[in-house]
């Protein structure tokens, strides 16, 4: 966490607590079926389950492509033959100095998952089409997967390059 005594663009001077973040990958697996993979996970900072996508921490000199196929294969098992970047978002740009890059993975292979000691993570296929992406309370919750889910959606494969 640092503490930044600012000027605003209106003039107004203001100490700004930020944490500092070396940014984030989310990973939408996508099946040749058109389903894709999510995750269930405890969050600690919700106190529940949460149904995602994949996504950890990018290590600082680590290229976001890379964190994403480390990320998958940590979590999943899977490996990628195609990863197509989907977006470059600011998902808390209020306090968290963190860019998040959300990828879409193709032509996936099946492995064995590679979880962190604490995570105990839960793999699925859903078929997003018929909005079969509820987590047990009826809807998802996770805005780095809405965000991804709601962009492959309505673009699909045209993707940017």
């Amino acid at each position: 966490m640092q503490r930044d005594t600012v000027i605003e663009p209106g003039g107004v001077r203001a100490d700004r607590d930020i944490i500092v973040h070396p940014g984030s990958v989310v990973v939408l697996p996508i099946f040749n079926d058109g389903s894709v993979l999510l995750i269930r996970q405890y969050r600690h900072t919700v106190g529940d389950f949460l149904w995602e996508l994949v996504a950890g921490r990018k290590e600082p000199h680590e290229s976001p492509g890379a964190a994403a196929r480390r990320e998958l294969l940590e979590e999943t098992g899977y490996t990628t033959r195609r990863l197509l970047k989907l977006l470059h978002i600011i998902p808390t740009p209020g306090f968290v100095q963190e860019w998040m890059w959300i990828f879409a993975a193709e032509g996936l292979a099946e492995g064995t998952a590679q979880p962190e000691e604490d995570e105990k993570i839960t793999p699925r296929a859903f078929h997003v089409e018929t909005g079969g992406c509820d987590d047990s309370n009826g809807r998802l919750r996770d805005a780095k997967s809405i965000a991804g889910l709601l962009y492959y959606m309505r673009y699909g494969a045209r993707v940017p390059r």
